[in-house]
Order: C-alpha cells, then structure tokens, then sequence
C-alpha cells in the first residue's frame, strides 16, 4: 500500500460518521435544526408545513405548539402565523404562491414555553 492509498483511505473514513449523522427529510423538504428538535420546511403554492422531530429522528407531537414563519418573499418580509394540523406539522398559509426556495426563519414556542428558532437560508 502506498503513503497515497493509505492517505485516501484515512480521509475517507473520517468523513464516514459525518455523514452517517446527516438528517434525511421523510417528507421532501429542507432541514433546520431549531433548539432540541429537527424542522422540516414543506412548502407548495401557498401553504407552509413544520414537521418536527427530536434528536433521534422521532416524530414531535406538534399539539400545543405555536410558530410564526419569517420570509423574504418579493423583498418584503411576510410573517405566516403557524398552528397544529391533522397531519402533525404546524402549518399556516401565506397570502400568495411561494417561491420555490424560501429564505428566512420560523420561529417556535413549545407547549412548555420554550422557544427556538431554524433558520432556512
């Protein structure tokens, strides 16, 4: 084995755990971590959807929680009041067609009163 091979192979395997750990999204949308949970954005036309789960990947019963969503949308800041769904997520409706990729911010209040924040740049 060459000094090289074996430089390769130690590279490759550092990066193993790093990506072992990476969070896959159940329901196609983008990931953010906000305090001890995991957010999903979901976006289509106008309607915004959080799916939350913990740290170790479980669904977060989202009954008694509240958010708002902050984002950038035609230049100006819009805020969507997020509540509790039939679906588990906390979702809220913006006044038109969201753009594909959002850019900004929704903010949490778990039923404890704890807050968090993700950020989807």
């Amino acid at each position: 084995m060459t000094l090289k091979s074996f430089a390769v192979g130690v590279a490759l395997l550092a990066a193993m755990p790093a990506y072992a750990h990476e969070a896959k999204s159940p329901h196609g949308g983008r990931l953010a971590v906000a305090g001890a949970y995991h957010a999903e954005l979901v976006a289509k036309d106008k309607a915004i959807e959080i799916f939350l789960t913990n740290e170790s990947d479980k669904p977060v019963d989202t009954k008694g929680f509240k958010g708002v969503a902050i984002f950038s949308l035609g230049g100006k800041a819009e805020r969507i009041t997020l509540v509790p769904s039939e679906r588990g997520a906390l979702s809220g409706a913006a006044a038109a067609d969201l753009p594909p990729v959002l850019k900004g911010a929704v903010q949490l209040t778990a039923p404890d009163g704890k807050t968090a924040t993700a950020r989807f740049d």
